[in-house]
């Protein structure tokens, strides 16, 4: 039986991207074995996000080639869609972008007859949704369901709307069919993902709304991914709060609370439009978390502008950030901006800005204390306990069997883990 490993680079839509693709040639006839061992084909999802996502993608393909030079080696995901002559190197037998994925199969064999590297990349313009599949994460709690792909938002600061391509968006008889899938497959709760998930629906003139609703009558717990902040009206935070199963955390993407800086990002909201989607989801999700990404070091950030971030996710009170220095991507505005930033200037923020992170999370997990959860519970912990993860995403640890949704009173917090007690079962 012929073998393959997989390894991804970046986010957890190339993760799901590359579990369906490995499941692809499970169906033929492949074994999949981790990624240290010895395999025939080596699937490797490249990130480029950032220009160390790419230095990071050719330096894993060269060296799987150098330790395995008889293996044949696959250059899939972004950095493949927007430069595919980059990754054409030593042992690699095919490249595919961020289409046709579901064909890798067919072609990787094609490459094989033709004995010849194989470019399977394509344009993605006018292209419509790829709809894959997976039955395979995360054990059997909790698995990604990508249901749109690609951003037409172009931030200046990112290249994925050029890797991704343009908005398309999963129909919603396929969301069933794939709800029904992974409930099928044993899953307690699906993460609703894409690239740009507030666009899903703006070519199909579908509803976020009804997908999320789909995905609910299917599987227990419903959590989704990152969300604009702009896209929080009423009408659709109303809408959230009459969905069953629809786990209380929100993460809105900020990027900056200042506006100066989010205009030189071109985000399309300001500070005061993001903390007013906070007070909305507040209101409609009582202690409720809202977590977040901030870049730091930003082109032309002054450390007025800094601090005026700092500030800004204090009065927001956030629940968890996700902080990341800028970092230079050819081929975007944002490298061509004066005022660059030294790297040490960009760790530095990043790094008191983790610390600002950090306390503001411990002071979210602690306002739970005394409140009601359901919890996933997913790992054994030892002396009949086991840690899940409550609908707010908070670590949870009890007396409890893994694989369960329990209702469990949140007594006291221990740093961002929260001791509870089960109060009621199933």
């Amino acid at each position: 039986m012929p073998t393959i490993a997989a390894v991804t680079l970046g986010c957890k839509v190339n993760a799901y991207d590359t579990q369906a693709m490995v499941e692809k040639f499970q169906q033929a006839g492949y074994r999949y074995v981790d990624f240290g061992a010895e395999a025939d084909v080596y699937l490797i999802n490249t990130c480029t996000v950032t220009g160390t996502g790419d230095h990071k993608s050719l330096k894993l393909i060269r060296r799987v080639h150098r330790e395995h030079p008889e293996a044949d080696i696959i250059a899939a995901g972004c950095l493949s869609q927007i430069r595919p002559e980059s990754v054409a190197l030593e042992g690699v037998r095919l490249i595919i972008g961020a289409a046709n994925r579901a064909k890798v199969v067919e072609l990787y064999r094609q490459a094989l007859e033709q004995d010849t590297p194989l470019d399977g990349t394509v344009s993605l313009k006018g292209i419509p949704f790829e709809p894959l599949s997976t039955t395979c994460q995360e054990g059997r709690t909790r698995a990604a369901m990508k249901i749109q792909e690609g951003c037409d938002r172009y931030c200046s600061y990112c290249i994925i709307p050029y890797a991704r391509g343009p908005v398309r968006s999963m129909r919603l008889a396929d969301v069933a069919v794939e709800a029904k899938r992974l409930k099928l497959a044993g899953y307690k709760e699906a993460v609703i993902t894409g690239i740009h998930l507030m666009s899903y629906g703006k070519d199909t003139g579908d509803s976020l709304l009804d997908a999320v609703k789909i995905v609910s009558d299917e599987i227990d717990r419903v959590r989704l991914g990152s969300l604009e902040p702009k896209g929080m009206t009423p009408e659709f935070v109303g809408g959230l709060r009459g969905i069953r199963g629809l786990c209380p955390q929100f993460h809105l993407s900020l990027q900056s609370g200042c506006d100066a800086v989010l205009r030189r990002m071109n985000r399309r909201y300001t500070a005061k439009e993001y903390l007013d989607a906070c007070v909305l989801l507040r209101e409609a999700f009582p202690l409720c978390a809202v977590t977040t990404d901030v870049i730091t070091g930003f082109p032309g950030e002054t450390e007025e502008e800094f601090e005026q971030t700092c500030e800004f996710v204090k009065e927001a009170r956030l629940s968890r950030l996700h902080v990341f220095p800028y970092s230079r991507r050819t081929g975007t505005r944002a490298d061509s901006l004066p005022g660059q930033l030294d790297e040490a200037v960009k760790r530095d923020r990043a790094r008191r800005l983790i610390e600002v992170g950090n306390k503001l999370e411990e002071a979210y997990v602690k306002s739970l204390e005394g409140s009601v959860s359901e919890v996933l519970f997913e790992t054994g912990t030892g002396e009949n306990e086991c840690e899940g993860y409550s609908g707010s995403y908070v670590r949870v640890r009890a007396d409890a069997r893994p694989g369960e949704i329990e209702t469990v009173r949140l007594v006291s917090a221990e740093g961002t883990l929260m001791h509870g007690k089960v109060i009621r079962k199933g």
